[in-house]
């Protein structure tokens, strides 16, 4: 067998670990990359170990640092029970309020996972007390999360951003959010309208969420910092991961973080799964194994439907399987190999396609985020029932991500 063919194989074999393994598939990604790149193609071990991607490891260390002393010193908790106010006690707006907060949350920079980790409790227990159906919280929190998280500052916008100027697709990063962004307000809207929204418009009842402890010391800082930050990035354009190591150093020098509060709160499993993937990816793409993949994707699209086929691959795939970790890593980089094999299509439409298609399933229970809204309902409600719901809106928005990036993705990717 080729070292193509080993490679692919070795890729599938990832991907379908993904689904259900104890193991992390960085790990095995790396373990399987190892004797097919040294003992099948003949590499050195400096070739294998240039795969790794140095620049993404470093930006999502970084970022994910400075956002584990805003979580650890409770900024981010302090903003969101202040957030919550501004709704003034109406429980209409409270599902959006949810929405846009966790949007607003995840696009800055702690990402969906770690946005619903703090909000998702306080979400959950708020709408219990306000009357607000289950259901229709989790959808709202939920898709708000994931409507920030391919943001320029966030770790998963990080990952699809490198993975896209690595086939020169870069400098869209904040199309990619507008895209990834609307696709969800689009299904956060449709959630409103079917389970519960209307309901709650024409009660008109209210409940007040009191916030009377003033902000302390460490987390002015916290912001004043990270505000500091955001500037730098999109002003004067300093590298993101760099200076969010500075940041960092900077709030545990001030006291106004915990050293190792800070490194806690680092999502290792994460980094060490894309990190991983990306090596095994680089081997695929030294052996001729892309070439095989690009293949294989393009026995099931043709050049005018490709753009749904991708959304509804990556999504499916996402639905078992790390959308950060697996379908990024894995199928952007087969867009150069997968236009060719085509005789056309859009390579940037493809892209943002797989971008939302794998996104907008990720409020499923057999994720993270939906497993967090599912964790935090409070008592008196029905786990089974909320876990069986969200699943059922988990599968139906694979076809529904295939047809919004079918039909409308051509007016993000320009």
């Amino acid at each position: 067998m080729s070292p193509a063919t080993l490679s692919l194989v070795a890729l599938l074999v990832v991907i379908v670990a993904s689904f259900s393994a104890k193991l992390n598939v960085g790990v095995l990604a790396v373990a399987v990359a190892w004797p097919i790149a040294m003992y099948a193609a003949g590499w050195k071990a400096d070739a294998l170990m240039a795969t790794f991607p140095t620049s993404l490891f470093l930006t999502l260390l970084g970022v994910t640092m400075l956002f584990g002393v805003a979580q650890a010193n409770g900024t981010m908790a302090a903003l969101t029970l202040r957030a919550l106010r501004l709704c003034g006690g109406d429980v209409t707006w409270l599902p959006l309020l949810f929405f846009a907060l966790a949007c607003a949350m995840s696009t800055v920079g702690p990402g969906a996972i770690a946005t619903l980790a703090l909000l998702a409790p306080l979400a959950m227990a708020g709408a219990s007390r306000a009357g607000i159906p289950m259901l229709l919280t989790a959808l709202m929190v939920g898709n708000g999360a994931n409507a920030g998280n391919l943001s320029p500052f966030s770790a998963v916008g990080i990952v699809v951003s490198s993975a896209m100027e690595r086939v020169g697709l870069g400098g869209h990063e904040w199309a990619v959010w507008a895209a990834n962004f609307t696709a969800h307000a689009l299904a956060a809207v449709a959630a409103w309208a079917l389970f519960g929204g209307p309901t709650l418009m024409r009660e008109q009842r209210t409940v007040a969420f009191d916030v009377t402890t003033p902000m302390e010391r460490n987390q002015q800082i916290t912001l004043v910092v990270g505000a500091v930050w955001v500037a730098a990035v999109v002003l004067l354009k300093v590298n993101l991961g760099l200076a969010a190591f500075a940041a960092a150093a900077l709030l545990v020098l001030l006291r106004a973080g915990d050293d190792t509060a800070m490194i806690k709160a680092v999502p290792l499993s994460v980094i060490v799964m894309v990190c991983g993937v990306s090596v095994l990816i680089g081997v695929l793409e030294g052996t001729g194994g892309m070439e095989l993949f690009t293949s294989m994707l393009a026995r099931v699209a043709t050049p005018e439907s490709v753009n749904g086929v991708m959304a509804f691959v990556a999504g499916t795939i996402s639905t078992y399987s790390s959308t950060s970790g697996v379908v990024y890593p894995t199928f952007i980089p087969a867009i150069p190999g997968l236009v060719e094999k085509l005789g056309g299509g859009n390579p940037l439409q493809i892209a943002f396609s797989i971008n939302v298609g794998a996104a907008l399933v990720d409020v499923s229970p057999l994720s993270t985020l939906g497993a967090l809204c599912v964790a935090a309902l409070p008592p008196g409600h029905d786990p089974a029932r909320l876990f069986r719901s969200l699943l059922l809106w988990g599968f139906s928005m694979t076809v529904v991500g295939a047809l919004f990036c079918q039909l409308f993705i051509g007016l993000f990717a320009r």
